[in-house]
């Protein structure tokens, strides 16, 4: 029996090669069945994106039984067994791969931390988990016993004879004795690929000036609408920012007086950004904070601040606003609800408000 190896911190890139790789190992040919493959995928965007895998591997195990939270059960090919997760339970925030045979056994287990690394090109990339992997058989067994108790009578009655069958024939047989040497180098292989890859990203994120998203589109990009994301998963706290427009300005007209505005205004909600934050421009006089991972009372005391240093900074500047309506969320919504920030700030401006929030989800 080995031991489990320590908890670390991956982004979800690196999750993302591991499970590949371990899913690589249950399409590979070998005598060394029965197989059985469990994975816990969050969300159900996410198993989509690698249904095409599961069905290959189901193909090939005694039991692929795959988990996520879905209002209902997705398309999934034959031999694959669904368990819904409800989204309020531990195993919802889970990430989990595990491939056992009698003679091997793989397994990667991570847990949502819903934080994000602020180095990460886009936030999916950059979501934070807690997690270990291990290619040793009896670490893949373990987790096989574990996941069969957590997820009970929800396992179909087939499935469920398939994993103990399976289960039944892996304690028959010793591990390899070999294993722990693969597992090492592994382990070294990943380990110097995340190390060059953190140096990558450190660079790129030096030689940024600051952390501005150009547009609404880019706005979109980053928070994963050009790739896989799903709802309910990283919080995330927006903060809309209005500003009266340029000719309401008292002496600022002109395009000029605008231009001079806006970096008056960057340069008070630029330094109030943290790395893993995000601001663009929505139009002429709004402004977008997002903001990761940040409670909505932390999002609320971050818009007064925003309207005090406004202020403070008119007294020196007098291009910069004085004052700014903002509205405030917290959301797990994808794509962000941007449409309804503009209602609402549009709503705040009327009413004279200067900090509104908005009810997040």
């Amino acid at each position: 029996m080995s031991n489990t190896p320590d908890r670390r911190t991956f982004t979800k890139r690196t999750l993302v090669t591991l499970s590949h790789a371990l899913e690589r190992t249950a399409l590979a040919a070998a005598e060394d069945g029965p197989m059985v493959v469990l994975a816990l995928f969050q969300r159900a965007p996410y198993f989509a994106r690698e249904r095409q895998v599961y069905d290959r591997i189901a193909v090939r195990a005694a039991a692929t039984v795959v988990c996520m939270v879905a209002d209902e059960p997705p398309a999934a090919g034959t031999g694959t067994h669904v368990v819904l997760l409800h989204p309020d339970e531990e195993a919802a925030r889970e990430w989990t791969v595990v491939v056992l045979t009698p003679r091997f056994g793989a397994v990667l287990n991570a847990y949502d931390r819903e934080q994000v690394d602020g180095s990460a090109a886009t936030l999916e990339a950059g979501r934070l988990f807690d997690g270990w992997w291990s290619l040793r058989r009896d670490d893949a067994l373990h987790e096989v016993l574990r996941l069969r108790s957590m997820l009970g009578d929800r396992l179909a009655p087939d499935a469920l004879a398939a994993l103990d069958g399976a289960v039944a024939y892996v304690r028959d047989l010793p591990a390899g004795t070999g294993e722990r040497r693969a597992d090492a180098a592994v382990r070294f292989l990943l380990e110097q690929v995340e190390r060059d890859s953190a140096r990558l990203a450190r660079r790129q994120a030096a030689a940024a000036d600051r952390p501005v998203v150009s547009g609404p589109a880019e706005v979109g990009r980053w928070s994963g609408s050009g790739g896989v994301t799903a709802s309910g998963t990283l919080p995330v706290a927006l903060l809309g920012v209005r500003v009266p427009a340029a000719q309401q300005l008292p002496e600022q007209t002109g395009r000029r007086a605008g231009m001079l505005r806006n970096e008056g205004l960057l340069g008070v909600l630029g330094p109030l950004l943290r790395d893993a934050d995000r601001m663009t421009r929505l139009d002429d006089d709004t402004f977008l904070l997002m903001l990761p991972a940040l409670s909505a009372d932390d999002a609320v005391k971050l818009a007064h601040r925003v309207g005090a240093d406004l202020l403070a900074a008119s007294a020196r500047d007098t291009f910069t606003p004085a004052t700014a309506h903002t509205v405030v969320t917290v959301t797990r919504q994808r794509p962000f609800p941007v449409d309804h920030i503009r209602q609402a700030l549009s709503w705040a401006e009327r009413q004279g408000i200067p900090v509104a929030t908005l009810n997040g989800d």
